[in-house]
């Protein structure tokens, strides 16, 4: 090896090893940002429709309910308790491999029905602001007419907001406590939809 390759080399090892080392803490702390505190997520499409549409793009709160400890049941803890009518991000009970967004409508022991286009959970009507103004429709195995559904322990049932087209938990059942991965926050693009999600 000549002098000059040499001083190449001697020259560009620690600056493409700063680069290397700058590189692999910007990763870790993405996937520590993304696993633990805050995820972004684009809505694919308009089951949840007005509340978002689709292409808009919003942050999920891990924070809120806890972030869960990678790959486990077990969550950490959380700054607040999950609330009905709160838009939460979870895997897809179904096959797991992608995430779903609906507003979590009742919890464990709970009943839920149905009826005249209303959510009747435990035989008393839901009312609760955001819900008011939603035609629930009669669909799929866990929403016939007239049929009382009883949560599960541990698990939410959840429905979209654009109940004529949205495949819930009307259609599949029930989410575990433990696929839900946050809190829907706030949209933050585009810039004309920005707003805190109700």
């Amino acid at each position: 090896m000549t002098d000059k390759q040499q001083a190449f080399i001697a020259h560009w090892k620690p600056i493409i090893w700063e680069w290397t080392e700058s590189i692999v803490i910007a990763f870790i702390l993405a996937m520590v940002i993304r696993s633990f505190l805050i995820q972004p997520f684009k809505i694919p499409s308009g089951s949840m429709r007005m509340t978002l549409i689709e292409g808009d793009r919003l942050f999920v709160n891990k924070l809120a309910y806890g972030p869960l400890f990678p790959f486990t049941k077990y969550r950490l803890p959380g700054f607040t308790k999950a609330k009905r009518g709160d838009v939460i991000v979870f895997k897809y009970p179904v096959t797991r491999d992608k995430d779903f967004i609906k507003r979590l409508i009742a919890f464990g022991g709970e009943t839920v029905e149905i009826k005249d286009g209303k959510v009747l959970i435990n035989d008393k009507v839901l009312s609760d602001g955001a819900l008011d103004n939603i035609h629930y429709y009669n669909r799929g195995e866990y929403g016939i007419e007239g049929k009382k559904i009883t949560v599960p322990t541990g698990n939410y049932f959840v429905m979209g907001d654009n109940s004529g087209s949205s495949h819930d938990s009307r259609y599949w059942g029930f989410v575990p406590e433990y696929y839900v991965l946050g809190k829907a926050e706030c949209i933050f693009w585009p810039l004309n939809r920005v707003r805190w999600i109700k």
